[in-house]
């Protein structure tokens, strides 16, 4: 998550999470891959939705790229062979495309080997930022920390819609969570996966990120370093390496994103529309299992328990394996101009970002938010309200690219 040191303020006392066993347990049937081990190897209001180009694309076009997406590349200055040879890490200023529909991300097949995976880093460093004023008139007390729980393996059967999202950026290669969610218009074959996003775009001060691709499940038997010294693909990636040919975030993020959140941490979500490295069925498909994204943003005020999910990197953690914290959420405002966020107790640390928080709607799990900011001291974890605007980008994204 994005770090950001808060002004202080008196910490509710520690609750235990009564739900806690509920929750994870909505999740596990919710989300339990269904697949054989043969199945598994076979601008809208509010949004920038962008379209990507796939440098191992078969369609029709020049050079095996799908019609019409060279030409777009071209426009942008790009030669598909020159990027995928190491073009792609020329982050000149002039170079580094950020205007919402100016997205590409060419396939590069085998880029993201289990060694590239393990070496990639936080998303969020954790560095000393300036204080972020809070309206304390809308926020809550400080959560009292809640420790991370680990999630149970293998992981395609206790939390299979969530994964891992790496993507390469001017300080090196990157890593963030994300999860599989459904799409409403291509009901269950769904190539949607959800995450923040600062795990995308740079924000106000920089541009789109390279290399976007989503692992679900990785490591799914939460190998140790030792363990996984030459490990196959196979088993960082049970389920494949899914890229993004087209992606969405908010404008709010682009135009107001910053290292400590700044103004976009209140829209800090994004859509992904994902293809297999190899293979032809869907994400949802293949995984087994999708969750139902909550936009009614309801009140923290309304809802007895959250939880989050994701892979930790950042000490003491390694980001090898996932875990969870379950909470009642409560308010943060970092201006009286922006929503209010909601906010958990939580001892996740960066890595985690762009991971799902879920809560259970009628026996069913449903995502309502995801890890954005939260302290230096990693005590806590703040998250979007999903309203109208994030619903905008969500059904721009499915009615437009869900069925490609």
């Amino acid at each position: 998550m994005r770090s950001t040191r808060m002004s202080a303020a008196p910490r509710r006392g520690r609750r235990t999470a009564l739900a806690a066993a509920g929750l994870a347990a909505a999740l596990a049937l919710t989300a339990t891959a269904c697949g054989s081990e043969q199945d598994k190897t076979d601008a809208e209001p509010g949004g920038g939705t962008s379209q990507a180009a796939d440098a191992g694309d078969t369609g029709g076009g020049e050079g095996g790229l799908a019609a019409g997406l060279a030409d777009r590349l071209k426009e942008h200055g790009i030669d598909v062979d020159q990027w995928k040879d190491g073009g792609w890490q020329n982050w000149d200023k002039d170079k580094w495309l950020s205007e919402a529909k100016d997205f590409v991300n060419p396939m590069i097949q085998g880029l993201w080997k289990p060694d590239r995976m393990k070496s990639a880093k936080e998303a969020d460093k954790t560095v000393t930022t300036k204080d972020a004023a809070a309206d304390q008139g809308a926020t809550d007390p400080e959560p009292a920390p809640v420790e991370a729980v680990a999630e149970k393996k293998p992981y395609h059967e206790n939390a299979a819609p969530v994964g891992k999202v790496f993507f390469d950026s001017p300080e090196g290669s990157m890593v963030c969570s994300g999860t599989v969610i459904k799409d409403v218009n291509h009901p269950g074959k769904s190539n949607l996966v959800w995450t923040a996003g600062h795990c995308v775009h740079a924000g106000g001060s920089g541009g789109w990120y390279r290399n976007i691709a989503f692992v679900p499940s990785y490591n799914d038997y939460g190998k140790s370093e030792a363990e996984l010294a030459n490990a196959t693909t196979t088993e960082m990636a049970p389920y494949g390496t899914w890229w993004a040919d087209w992606a969405s975030t908010s404008d709010e993020w682009i135009k107001g994103g910053s290292e400590s959140g700044g103004d976009g941490a209140a829209y800090d979500y994004s859509v992904l529309h994902v293809k297999p490295e190899q293979g032809s069925k869907s994400l949802e498909e293949t995984v087994g299992a999708a969750l139902e994204v909550d936009f009614s943003a309801p009140s923290a005020t309304e809802v007895s328990s959250m939880g989050a999910w994701g892979y930790p990197a950042a000490p003491p953690y390694n980001g090898l394996e996932m875990f969870k914290c379950v909470d009642r959420p409560g308010r943060l405002s970092l201006s009286p101009s922006l929503p209010t966020m909601y906010r958990i107790g939580c001892t996740m640390t960066g890595g985690s970002s762009g991971g799902g928080w879920f809560r259970v709607v009628d026996g069913e799990t449903k995502l309502v938010s995801n890890t954005s900011i939260g302290p230096l001291e990693n005590t806590w974890l703040a998250g979007p309200q999903l309203g109208r605007s994030a619903e905008a980008m969500y059904q721009n994204m499915s009615k437009t690219y869900g069925g490609q």
